[in-house]
C-alpha cells in the first residue's frame, strides 16, 4: 500500500480521545477566550470553511454566523459548551459528552476536528 493511500485511510478513522492533548487544549483555550470576547475575526480564523451553525434552510456562511448568534443570544450557550468536557465522536471532538453516548440527544452541541494537521472549530448547533 502506498503512503498516500495510508494517509487517506488514517484521515478517515474515528478520532481517539485527545481531550488531554496539549495542542487540543491550547486550541480550546484560544477558542474559549475568543468566544468570551466575542472576537469574530479570531473565531473566524479558528473555524472550518464549511462551519455549521444552523439547520435552517438558506443559512449563509461567513459574517452571518455572528449576527445569528447575536440575534438568538447564543453566546452564553456556546461558552457553556466550550467549558464542558469534550469526547471523541467519529471524526470530531464533541461537547457535551451526552452527544457521544445518547443517539437521541438533540440539545445544543459543538464539534472540533483536525483539518490538515490543525484543530478547527467545525460546528455549533444550538438545537
Amino acid at each position: 500500500m502506498d503512503a498516500f493511500k495510508k494517509k487517506e485511510e488514517a484521515k478517515n478513522q474515528p478520532l481517539k480521545n485527545v481531550a488531554n492533548d496539549t495542542t487540543f487544549q491550547a486550541f480550546l483555550g484560544r477558542l474559549r477566550i475568543a468566544v468570551q470576547k466575542k472576537d469574530a475575526p479570531m473565531i473566524s480564523s479558528l473555524m472550518t470553511a464549511d462551519f455549521g451553525y444552523t439547520t435552517e434552510e438558506g443559512a449563509q456562511p461567513g459574517a452571518q454566523i455572528f449576527a445569528y448568534w447575536d440575534q438568538h443570544d447564543l453566546w452564553p450557550v456556546l461558552s457553556h459548551l466550550l467549558d464542558q468536557k469534550f469526547v471523541p465522536l467519529d471524526l470530531y471532538m464533541v461537547s457535551p459528552p451526552a452527544m457521544a453516548t445518547d443517539p437521541n440527544y438533540a440539545g445544543p452541541r459543538c464539534g472540533i476536528r483536525l483539518e490538515r494537521g490543525s484543530w478547527k472549530f467545525a460546528y455549533f448547533l444550538p438545537n
